[in-house]
Parts: structure tokens; C-alpha cells; sequence
């Protein structure tokens, strides 16, 4: 046979996403090389690229993608936020991954329960239990990122859940698909009868396999030894000894396994009392023997959470902000726990308090035990805890890795086996690792940065973890992975921990429920000796701005395009490896030049289009990463060529303003001749001939402002007044009333209205057209026009507020947050929520609207811990306020809404149905606002017209009165 007549082997995966292509949008069927990177990583410090990243959004289309990989023999991964630390979530084969269609919810029994997709966030299912009075049991450290589907696969627990509460012991019951498709409800008795009788021999086989492990007293006894700790290593084997039902026991079984077993589609958990009253002590003890005496000593103890720090650890946070002077002063050897006691009312708060104190009458410690009901300080308390593992990732060297490895010894032996870890880290040169963990459980996890790329690294891990693990699973009987999943990272440690009895009794599970190992295959279970070695994640530096990036996606959920194109974690990703590939200067392969072009061309739209530079993201980083920052330093370089243009903007910034008002009075005319329809027709056209260059018109563009109101500004009386700089952002001088609202007046005029009203004289800078903070364009990367409109704009407002005398009120909030960062501290810059709620609101007589009304609390308000004030604020003028539920910043993002459009909508997505029985919307910033009416079905105002319309002077209302 010649070559000519051999066919070219098909690409099984390319044949694979043809076949879905039949039930399945392009958009779903993910296989670019930026997007399977970007996508295809997660929090390990393992990195493995997927062939085909498929989006299903239905039990029936996971179906079919199970049903063709198994057809051609293709493993599949399911990956829900890509926060495991173990790297069970990543693959080269198909990667399935949960977005929506996957974020489903309902609360059962009067909040006893809750079934949950596996797309749900874990916090977002506290959030809908809150009016019950209860929680889900599972608290893992990431649950503000971290989705159902991954807290029950990894069986993640957290601070105080222990093992009582996991998900283990919580699971009511769950919607299991299998690798051969089957679906299976465990709530269902026809669905479970019938599926007795199609998995004979899976339900038999457990079942038999649960009798003999029974049977057989040495095992049994071994494996309930193992599971008084916190432990998921392997597979959870307790199954068997706790249940004799075949379907009980799969049920437990799919706890834990990461994903190897089956999916779980849905999960109902019992849910346990979320007690209201709590109370914190961060108690100093002289060394980690006595510390570990004092853990003992509480188990028994009524304490919700006991967490142990060592000296190391706390010396790696002692220096941030807002930590307690107590912390520089310890002595070497010294170590803390934090102790969490809580109760249903305050008599049973101080009653458990009382037990607690009473422990520590013969203990020694090194300041007084004191607890406190303070909700800030206890919140600082439990930010120690949680900054220690961001706090060696902050530190780390660039290109270097975090390690987190989680271990649990048998609680009467903690003592020891700190020392044994301590010792096992300085043998190895790792002097710089940290311990800490829920010391109740015996959990520790100990924290250590990692390089891989000089030589002997590798070897030297390998030497720790080998002494790790024989330390602990064998030596002290406990658990290699207490709590984050065994993962690839020690797979190759099941058979030393468990043995081999209990380690052919894993595989035996494996087989009966995947015979054809196609589901997650080397996780959990591997005949791979050094798979733990391999495929590393490389972490070049990139930039300075995100280097000390770790990969963790706690910024995920926040991210207004996180369901467009990519995160900022992704942002990163990318970011990086387009930095490896250029470091490769003029050596590259012809492959990897060609993969360098299209991660460009790729990242110009994904990366940096659809950013939104809300910097959100660095709300949530654990180092502070604000990713956005990164997108405007490549901005600035992209759109370098167009400085000049930026400058003659700024320079002419009034004429500007005019010309934008003109264009809005244009629309106007083109609304009235062509009608929405005709306008939107012939907009979307010049939008898409402009290659996004022409803004798209949306119905929700507002009338031009009237800012002759600004001339015309007077006060009223003759009495002295309290005096106010008022600052009307460039925004609000462009912006006016939306088309057709009730609401038909300006920001400024509503603004005007409400100083006078509370008995403000208004004192207005110089050339208010002329100015600008400088935000819009330090967002397009123009930094220097940036800096020269921040610096014209501080000089008037010196002027106007005489040297800072009086404060200045600037009616958009991103605006404010923008000059809180540039301009002349000596400037009292108030933010239009904070000043209506501190100021204003004392000042005016309060009528409350019979109203339900929704609140959107912006990026900048978030940014500066506005949101309470902004919902209390509404609360006082309205009878219902709705916040509504995952929609963090709008993606309007100053022009985003009008020239990526497709952003807004996205990070919208939802809005409409949380808010279509509200009256109106109220936020802080009127570009927002454009694109919170258009997705949302209401008008969005500013929230000071809120204040207005329910306000009354003072003594008008005494009047009334």
C-alpha cells in the first residue's frame, strides 16, 4: 500500500466536537489554544491542556458529550471553579466544565434542607439559607469561590465543619450520572428500583463488597480508625462499614471522588443551624506543646472552630495592615489559636464562653484570654487565619511556585507530630514553611513556596514528600489529605497510607463503576509512581503587577465577563505564557511561533476588549492582584499612537462634553423619526462597519444633561449655611434623564435640589465643563492625559474647597474612588452614598416611598465597603429593597456597554428576572445605570433622586406636621 492511499487518522476529538456540534452551539465546544489553556487551569501547581472544552448546560447534553467519549475511548474531567489544590481538575483529554445551566436551587423542608446544582457557589447557597436561620455544613476557606459540585466531590470541609457536618455526613441525596449515562436519583424510589435492576452487578457488587469488608474485623476497625480524622485520601471506604444498601453506599461513595466515579448533577444537603451570636479569642501560648495541651483540652469543649497558627506563621502576616501590636511581640517557639465559640441567643454565647475560660485557668498563656462579641475585631481575627496562605504567595520569589499540603494526625498525638513536620522541613532546606490548621481535627496544613525549574528541586520535593509520607500514614496513622482532595498530588501515597488491602478494595470500586477508566483517570488511583512529579505548571514572571499571582480563582465570581471570555486568574494565565513563549527569543519552533500569533490575536479581544477594569478582582485576591491594571499597562502600550488625540481630548475637554451632549440630542431626532427599532437597526450597522468604533445606540441612552443648571445655582434664605463643593462628574454633565422616566431631571439638578434642601450652601469650581478626574482616560491606557486632567482638576478644587476647608461631593462614585488615589490629600472627597448617608440623611425629614425598589451597589462602592450604607440608605426611603443575587459589576464599564455591548449584557445576565417586580433601580454612577435599565426591564436612577423624592426640609415637615 502506497502512503497515498493510508487516510489520515482522524482526530478523535475534533470528530468528537463535529458530533456535538448537532445538539450543541459553537460557542460550547471550546478547543483554541487560548481558551483551552486559560480554561483548562486550575489552583494546583499542576498544568495539563484539554483537547475539547465542552460547556453543556443540561443533564441531556453532559449525556451525549459521556456517550461520545466513551464511543472513541476519550477520558473526561468535570471541573466546577477550578479551585482544588490537589490537581484533580485538570486534564488533556475533555475537559466539561460547569457554567450555566448549572446554578439551579430550591430550599426544602423550611430551610432543612437544599438542592443544589453543582454550579452554585457555595457562599450564594449560605446567602439563600440566611432567612432560615441556617447553612450548609461544609465551610471550606474558599467557599466564597468554590461551587457545590467541587465541595462534595472533594468532600471539603473547612474551619468548623469538622467531620460531623461535612458533606458526607449532610448528603441527603444527589442526581448521580454515570459513565455509561445513566442517571440515577437517589430521592426517587422508581428511579432507584430501576436502577437495581439495570446495575445488577454495580449494586450486587457493593453491596458484597461492603459484607466482606465487615466481615473482616482487622480492615473495618482500620478504616473507622481512619475516618474519626478528617481524611480523603483515596476513596471513602466508611461507605461500605456504615451501609449494607448498595445505593446508600454509592451515594456516599460519589462524596470524594473527585470526579472518577460519576457526575453529580444534583446534591440535597440537610442543613445545620447557623448560630447567630459569636464571639472570637486569639489566644498567645509560649510553644506549640502547650498549644497542643490547650487543643486537646478543648475538644470536648463547646467551641465552633479551634485554629492553630505556629510563630512562623503568624511573623508572615504581623506586618499588615490592621494586625494586633501583640503579634511582633512573641517570642520565638510561640504559637496561637483562634477559638470561635457561638450560640443561638446571648445567654447561651455567655454560658459557653464561661466553659471555655474555665479550660484555661491552668493553662499558661502568654496574655489574658479575651474574647470579643466586636464584629470588626472578630473579623480581623479570622482574617489572620485566612491571610496565611496568601501571605507566603505573597512573598515568594517570582517563578516559584505555593505549596499547601494538608495532613490530619490523631489529635492526641498533634503534639508530636508538629515537631516531626518541623524537623522534616529543615532536613529538606525548607525553613520558611508555615503551620497552621483546624487544630480540633489534628488537620494541619503546612505552606511553603516551591520551585521546579533549577535542578535538584524536583528531587528535593520528591525527598520531602516521600518523608511526609511515610511520617504520617504510616508512622502516625493519619491522614495524607484530610481535607483537599488526593488529587494527582498523592495518588502515588494511597497504597502507603491505606495498605494494600484497602488500596485493591479502591481499585475494585473503581472497576465496577468505571470499567473502562475513562473518568478522571491517574486522580484518586494511579499505577503511576512519579505522577505527582510531572507536568508541572510553569509561573514565568510576566509582569510585575501579577507575578505574585497563585492561581487560587477566588477572584472568579466577581469578574463581569467571567461567563464571556476569561477571568482574571485566566487574564494571568495567558499573560504568562505569552511571556515563556517570548522569553524564548529568537529560538522558538515554528509551532511555537505560530502559537505566541494566535495568543495574541486571540488575547486582544478575550484578555483585553472585555475587561472591564472594575478591579474587583483585587477585592477578592488573597495577594491584592488588581488584574485590571495589568489590561490598562497593555492598553497604554497598544494605544500609544493615539496620545496626541488624547491630549487635544483633554484640552479641549468642554467642547468635548458639547459635542457628546449634541450626539445625544441627534439620537433623540433619529428616535423620534426612526423609532427604537429603525434606530437600533441602523446604530447596530454603523457599529458593526466601524469595526466597534461607532458606538452601538441602546434605548437606555439618556437625554442630553442641561447643564445651564449649573449657572443658575443659587441658595435660598439668607441664613449662614454649612458649605459643599459640588463637583458634577463628566458624566452627569453629559448624561441626562432617561427617555420616558417619571424621573425627569438631571443628576445635577436632583443633586442641587438635596443640598439645598438639607441647608447646604453649594460652592462650584471654575470651569466645571473643563474638568475631569482623569478615569476615562487612564482606562484607555492614555496615562499622561490621565495625570494632566487629574492635576487641572486638583488645582480647582484647592481653590473651591480652600485648601481642603470644605468637603467636595462628587456625584459618581467611580469617579471619587478614582480621586481618592490622585489628588491632594488635604481634599475632603465625599462619595455621593457615603455623604447622602451621613450627611444628608441626618439633616432631612424621611418619608419613606411605599416602594420596592432594587439597589446596585457598584465596583467603586464595593471597593470603598459602601455597600451597607448604600442598602441602609434605601432602606430609610423606601418599604422593600432588593439586592439582587450574583451581579457584581455591570460591565457598562464607562463605554464598555456602548462599544462591547456583549459585555453588559453578560455580566447582567439574570438581573431582569431578580428585579421585574420593583419599581425602579437605584445605584451611584449614571453610565451604570444606561446599562442596569437596559438588561434589567426598570429605570435605574441615581439613589440620591431616591433621597429626594422621600425627603422633606426639616422644618417644612414640622410645618406639616
Amino acid at each position: 500500500m502506497t502512503i497515498a492511499n493510508i487516510a489520515p487518522a482522524v482526530d478523535p476529538w475534533q470528530a468528537l466536537k463535529q458530533e456535538l456540534l448537532a445538539i450543541m452551539p459553537a460557542e460550547r465546544l471550546i478547543d483554541d489554544p487560548l481558551r483551552t489553556l486559560a480554561y483548562g487551569t486550575d489552583a494546583s501547581f499542576y498544568r495539563l491542556i484539554p483537547r475539547l472544552v465542552v460547556r453543556p448546560a443540561s443533564e441531556g447534553e453532559l449525556m451525549a458529550v459521556l456517550a461520545g467519549c466513551r464511543k472513541r475511548q476519550l477520558p473526561v474531567t468535570f471541573r466546577a471553579a477550578g479551585t482544588s489544590l490537589s490537581g484533580q481538575a485538570v486534564t488533556d483529554s475533555v475537559l466539561i466544565q460547569l457554567r450555566e445551566g448549572w446554578r439551579g436551587h430550591e430550599i426544602l423542608d423550611n430551610g432543612r434542607a437544599i438542592r443544589l446544582q453543582p454550579g452554585v457557589i457555595g457562599a450564594r447557597a449560605n446567602q439563600l439559607l440566611i432567612p432560615f436561620g441556617r447553612k450548609i455544613g461544609p465551610d471550606p476557606a474558599s467557599i466564597n469561590s468554590c461551587m457545590v459540585g467541587g465541595i462534595a466531590a472533594n468532600n471539603a470541609s473547612g474551619m468548623c465543619c469538622g467531620t460531623a457536618q461535612n458533606s458526607y455526613r449532610t448528603v441527603r441525596d444527589m442526581r448521580i450520572i454515570l459513565a455509561d449515562g445513566t442517571r440515577l436519583d437517589t430521592a426517587d424510589p422508581a428511579s432507584r428500583e430501576a436502577f437495581r435492576r439495570s446495575h445488577v452487578e454495580l449494586v450486587e457488587g457493593l453491596e458484597r463488597l461492603s459484607a466482606e469488608t465487615r466481615a473482616n474485623a482487622a480492615l473495618a476497625e482500620k478504616i473507622r480508625h481512619k475516618y474519626r480524622l478528617k481524611n480523603t485520601t483515596g476513596y471513602a471506604l466508611n461507605s461500605l462499614v456504615d451501609f449494607d444498601d448498595g445505593i446508600e453506599i454509592l451515594k456516599h461513595l460519589m462524596i470524594g471522588s473527585e470526579g472518577t466515579l460519576g457526575f453529580i448533577s444534583t446534591i440535597t444537603y440537610d442543613t445545620v443551624v447557623d448560630e447567630p451570636h459569636k464571639a472570637a479569642a486569639l489566644v498567645f501560648l509560649p510553644d506549640m506543646a502547650t498549644t497542643c495541651r490547650a487543643t486537646i483540652a478543648l475538644k470536648p469543649a463547646p467551641v465552633s472552630a479551634v485554629e492553630l497558627m505556629d510563630r512562623a506563621a503568624l511573623r508572615s502576616v504581623e506586618n499588615k495592615p490592621g494586625m494586633p501590636e501583640a503579634l511582633k511581640r512573641l517570642p520565638e517557639g510561640a504559637a496561637a489559636l483562634l477559638i470561635d465559640v457561638r450560640g443561638n441567643d446571648e445567654a447561651e454565647l455567655q454560658a459557653r464562653l464561661d466553659a471555655v475560660q474555665a479550660i484555661f485557668e491552668g493553662i499558661h498563656t502568654l496574655e489574658p484570654v479575651t474574647f470579643t462579641r466586636d464584629k470588626a475585631l472578630y473579623e480581623l481575627y479570622w482574617k489572620i487565619r485566612k491571610g496565611l496562605f496568601p501571605a507566603v504567595g505573597a512573598v515568594r520569589d517570582t517563578g516559584t511556585t505555593v505549596i499547601i499540603e494538608d495532613v490530619a494526625f490523631p489529635i492526641e498525638r498533634l503534639d508530636e507530630g508538629v515537631l516531626a513536620l518541623t524537623e522534616a522541613f529543615h532536613r529538606h532546606g525548607y525553613p520558611e514553611a508555615i503551620l497552621f490548621g483546624h487544630a480540633l481535627e489534628g488537620n494541619l496544613h503546612f505552606v511553603f513556596p516551591q520551585g521546579f525549574e533549577k535542578p535538584g528541586e524536583v528531587e528535593r520535593y520528591q525527598a520531602l514528600m516521600d518523608e511526609v509520607a511515610q511520617l504520617v500514614g504510616v508512622e502516625y496513622g493519619g491522614s495524607l489529605k484530610a481535607e483537599h482532595g488526593t488529587g494527582r498530588n498523592m495518588a502515588p501515597y494511597v497504597e502507603l497510607e491505606w495498605g494494600p488491602e484497602a488500596y485493591a478494595l479502591m481499585w475494585q470500586i473503581k472497576a465496577l463503576f468505571d470499567p473502562e477508566n475513562l473518568l478522571n483517570p491517574d486522580v484518586i488511583l494511579s499505577r503511576n509512581p512519579t505522577l505527582h512529579l510531572e507536568n508541572l505548571k510553569p509561573l514565568p514572571a510576566a509582569d510585575p503587577i501579577v507575578d505574585k499571582c497563585i492561581e487560587c480563582g477566588f477572584c472568579e465570581h466577581v469578574c463581569p465577563s467571567r461567563d464571556l471570555t476569561l477571568t482574571p486568574r485566566q487574564r494571568i494565565v495567558a499573560a504568562r505564557e505569552m511571556a515563556r513563549l517570548e522569553a524564548l527569543g529568537a529560538s522558538p519552533s515554528s509551532e511555537e511561533a505560530a502559537r505566541l500569533e494566535r495568543l495574541r490575536d486571540d488575547y486582544r479581544y478575550a484578555g483585553d476588549e472585555t475587561c472591564a477594569v472594575d478591579g474587583l478582582c483585587a477585592t477578592q485576591c488573597p495577594v491584592g492582584i488588581n488584574t485590571g491594571e495589568l489590561i490598562r499597562e497593555m492598553r497604554r502600550e497598544r494605544l500609544a499612537p493615539y496620545a496626541d488625540t488624547a491630549r487635544r481630548v483633554g484640552r479641549h475637554f468642554s467642547g468635548t462634553t458639547r459635542v457628546a451632549r449634541g450626539l445625544l440630542n441627534l439620537a433623540g431626532v433619529g428616535r423620534a423619526v426612526l423609532g427604537e427599532k429603525g434606530l437600533s437597526g441602523v446604530s447596530g450597522a454603523l457599529t458593526r462597519a466601524s469595526g466597534g468604533k461607532v458606538p452601538q445606540w441602546v434605548p437606555t441612552l439618556p437625554k442630553a444633561a442641561p447643564v445651564r443648571v449649573l449657572k443658575q445655582t443659587t441658595t435660598a434664605g439668607g441664613e449662614a449655611r454649612d458649605k459643599v463643593v459640588y463637583f458634577p462628574s463628566c458624566a452627569t454633565r453629559v448624561f441626562g434623564a432617561t427617555h420616558g422616566d417619571s424621573e425627569n431631571r438631571s443628576i445635577m439638578e436632583i443633586t442641587l435640589s438635596l443640598l439645598d434642601k438639607a441647608g447646604f450652601e453649594v460652592i462650584l469650581p471654575e470651569m466645571p465643563g473643563h474638568l475631569c478626574c482623569g478615569m476615562a482616560f487612564q482606562s484607555k491606557g492614555q496615562f499622561d492625559e490621565a495625570t494632566h486632567k487629574a492635576r487641572e482638576l486638583n488645582r480647582e478644587l484647592l481653590v473651591a474647597s480652600q485648601n481642603g476647608r470644605y468637603p467636595i461631593l462628587s456625584d459618581t462614585s467611580p469617579c471619587v474612588l478614582h480621586m481618592q488615589s490622585r489628588l491632594d490629600e488635604r481634599l475632603s472627597l465625599q462619595e455621593p452614598v457615603a455623604f447622602a448617608h451621613d450627611h444628608l440623611l441626618p439633616r432631612l425629614a424621611i418619608t419613606p416611598l411605599d416602594e420596592r425598589v432594587a439597589v446596585h451597589v457598584t465596583c467603586s462602592s464595593t471597593h470603598m465597603g459602601l455597600g451597607e450604607r448604600m442598602v441602609a440608605l434605601a432602606r430609610a426611603c423606601a418599604r422593600e429593597v432588593v439586592v439582587p443575587a450574583e451581579i457584581t459589576c455591570c460591565g457598562f464599564a464607562g463605554d464598555k456597554g456602548l462599544v462591547t455591548p456583549e459585555l453588559n449584557a453578560s455580566a447582567l445576565k439574570g438581573l431582569a428576572t431578580q428585579v421585574e417586580a420593583c419599581d425602579a433601580g437605584y445605584s451611584n454612577s449614571r453610565t451604570c445605570e444606561i446599562g442596569l435599565s437596559l438588561h434589567g426591564g426598570i429605570p435605574y436612577r441615581s439613589i440620591l433622586s431616591l433621597l429626594d423624592r422621600a425627603s422633606q426640609r426639616r422644618d417644612e415637615a414640622r410645618d406639616t406636621a
